[in-house]
């Protein structure tokens, strides 16, 4: 199993992030993807890939911290992305819901990330609440120079599952299938995504799945709890947790062109 967004450099992992990947490592993780959502971010997750052999990461700016935004900013990253931690530009995207960025710095952000991203070959991590229209418009112009894209923590709708499959993008599946109550729509959308487009991830430290038992004692989530998530999708999809394992760390290897021991 790969765990495709952990967000490892959450001070909620500050005090034992080392037991937090030994405790993956057993539980069957064999590789992370540790998510940049800002400079700083970007820069200590590339530092934490360094550190953890079995771990990549993603440099970029998330849709909150667009304002940040700079030519200096673009040139950071652009550095980050000549590691060989650094598989994946990003977290980028739009997120409309809280604006703590405007709309227009987002886009103009999102843009230049997209930009960059197909200047350098390298695939996009992607985020999107409440704009899906404007999102697909903006991302749409670069698909044909992109080597994939994968839009993270996917929650959307039937039919907007279908139009990123469409357009070959990955849909990244957490915990929130695991809630039987918010997570409802997301459940009865799973079965529908086609197997060659699906990756799980945990966005540890949140989204600790809603039926675990026992209920850990903490409400934060970690990477140990992917094989969780993946019987959940597994079990919604009516196929077997093992052979769906499988296919997801192929379309890792494939869409971020790394390898890892399976």
């Amino acid at each position: 199993m790969f765990d495709i967004g952990v967000n490892l450099t959450s001070s909620q992992f500050a005090k034992d992030r080392d037991e937090i990947v030994k405790r993956a490592q057993a539980a069957g993780v064999a590789g992370m993807l540790i998510t940049g959502t800002n400079l700083h971010e970007s820069q200590q997750a590339q530092q934490l890939a360094q550190r953890y052999s079995h771990c990549w990461s993603t440099a970029g700016v998330h849709p909150h911290d667009s304002s940040g935004w700079t030519a200096e900013t673009a040139q950071s990253i652009r550095a980050l992305a000549a590691t060989p931690q650094v598989v994946a530009m990003g977290e980028c995207g739009l997120d409309f819901n809280r604006n703590f960025s405007t709309p227009q710095e987002q886009e103009y952000a999102f843009n230049a990330q997209l930009a960059l991203a197909a200047e350098l070959n390298m695939p996009v991590f992607l985020h999107c609440r409440d704009a899906h229209e404007r999102f697909l418009a903006l991302l749409d112009p670069w698909l044909d120079r992109l080597p994939g894209a994968v839009l993270h923590c996917f929650t959307g709708s039937a039919q907007e599952a279908t139009e990123y499959a469409q357009r070959g993008l990955y849909l990244g599946i957490t915990g929130w299938v695991c809630d039987e109550r918010r997570g409802q729509a997301l459940r009865e959308v799973v079965p529908l995504i086609p197997a060659e487009r699906l990756l799980i991830e945990t966005d540890a430290p949140y989204l600790l799945p809603r039926d675990l038992k026992p209920k850990p004692a903490s409400r934060r989530n970690e990477p140990a709890w992917l094989a969780h998530i993946l019987a959940t999708v597994a079990g919604l999809r009516g196929e077997d947790p093992y052979w769906l394992g499988a296919v997801t760390d192929q379309n890792v290897k494939r869409l971020f062109g790394i390898d890892f021991l399976t």
